[in-house]
């Protein structure tokens, strides 16, 4: 079934780096809008920020200045650097489209923050 995979997720230290990325699987190509997503246990699902097409981007409030969204059209993923991690950045990670299509949520990806 076509979704998409999101990987590069791990355990991290306070103040450390990751680098997660999405891949649309089979035949299911990136939409226009692009956001990641994040739901962290008893918290509701947020945007944590978005990218169209052409590149530009857009951030939730908590992340601007620590996160960074990119797209590589050639390969069709979406990528989101994550610096200046802090515990609160805790969260199952997903990248879908904006806004969402249910059919196509993956699986997330696990970032934890900790020392």
């Amino acid at each position: 079934q076509e979704k998409f995979v999101e990987s590069g997720g791990g355990l991290v230290q306070p103040g450390g780096s990751l680098r997660l990325s999405c891949a649309a699987s089979g035949s299911l190509f990136l939409a226009y809008v692009m956001g990641w997503y994040r739901q962290a246990p008893g918290k509701p699902r947020e945007l944590v920020g978005h990218i169209t097409r052409g590149g530009n981007t857009n951030y939730a409030d908590s992340v601007k200045g620590r996160f960074t969204m990119s797209r590589d059209k050639a390969k069709n993923t979406v990528s989101l650097q994550m610096n200046s991690l802090k515990p609160e950045d805790t969260a199952v990670y997903h990248c879908n489209s904006v806004p969402p299509d249910e059919d196509y949520w993956g699986q997330g990806t696990q970032v934890t923050v900790s020392s």
